[in-house]
C-alpha cells in the first residue's frame, strides 16, 4: 500500500498470483456458485456486481449472511491481473472536481467505464466504522463477463465462518472472532492504478 495514501489504500487476502473477494447471494445463486467453482446460469451478467475484499465489510453489508437474499456468502479467488484491469478500467461513482474537472466529464467517464469504485468506512468486528477507507468495486459490461469467464479461480461458501465468526462477536469473545478472520494485507499498487480512484 502506497504509505501516502493508507486511507484509500487496499487491503485483502492474497497470494502471488490471486485476491480474494467477497459476494453474498440468495441460496440459488450462492450455493451452485461454491459447488461449481463458477457462476451458474442464476447468475446475471447484465446486472452490476459488487466485489469486494474486506470479509467485514461484506459483514457488514450482508448481516453476517442473515439479510434477505444474503444470506449465502462467497469467498471468491480470482487473478491479480483481472483485479488490475478492472481498477485500470474503472471511474468513480461519485463526482470529484480535483480528480474529474466538471460534473459532464465525469458522467461521461462514469457511462463508458464498465467498472466502478466505491470507498466506504472499513468496519471493525462490531461492524462499527473505522477511520480508513474499503474499497467496493463494480463490475458491469464487459468487466462482469470477464470476471465471470476469465477472472475466477475458485468459488468457496464461507457461510459457516460468517456464523461462527457472529457468534463469538455476540457472545463478546472478540480475540477469539479476530483470530479467525481471514488475513488481508495491504495488496500494493502503483499511483498509474489507484491515482485516479482515490477519493
Amino acid at each position: 500500500m502506497n504509505e501516502e495514501h493508507p486511507r484509500f489504500g487496499i487491503r485483502a487476502r492474497h497470494t502471488d498470483s490471486t485476491l480474494t473477494v467477497y459476494q453474498a447471494y440468495g441460496p440459488r445463486i450462492g450455493r451452485p456458485a461454491a459447488r461449481h467453482g463458477r457462476f451458474t446460469s442464476s447468475w446475471s451478467r447484465t446486472r452490476m456486481t459488487w466485489i469486494k475484499p474486506s470479509f467485514l465489510w461484506m459483514m457488514y453489508r450482508c448481516g453476517w449472511g442473515t439479510k434477505k437474499d444474503q444470506e449465502t456468502v462467497l469467498a471468491v479467488e480470482i487473478s491479480r491481473e483481472g483485479f488490475v484491469w478492472a481498477l485500470r478500467n474503472s471511474c468513480l461513482s461519485h463526482h470529484v472536481p480535483v480528480l474529474h474537472g466538471d460534473a459532464e466529464t465525469w458522467r461521461s467517464a462514469l457511462r463508458r467505464a464498465p467498472a466502478r469504485v466505491q470507498w466506504d468506512p472499513e468496519r471493525d468486528l462490531r461492524l462499527n466504522p473505522l477511520p480508513h477507507r474499503s474499497l467496493q468495486l463494480g463490475l458491469a459490461g464487459e468487466a462482469a463477463q470477464r470476471y465471470a469467464d476469465e477472472w475466477i479461480v475458485g468459488i468457496e461458501d464461507v457461510t459457516p465462518l460468517a456464523t461462527e465468526v457472529h457468534a463469538l462477536v455476540r457472545e463478546g469473545e472478540l480475540g477469539r472472532a479476530a483470530a479467525l478472520l481471514p488475513e488481508e494485507r495491504a495488496y500494493p499498487l502503483n499511483d498509474d492504478v489507484l491515482g485516479h480512484l482515490r477519493a
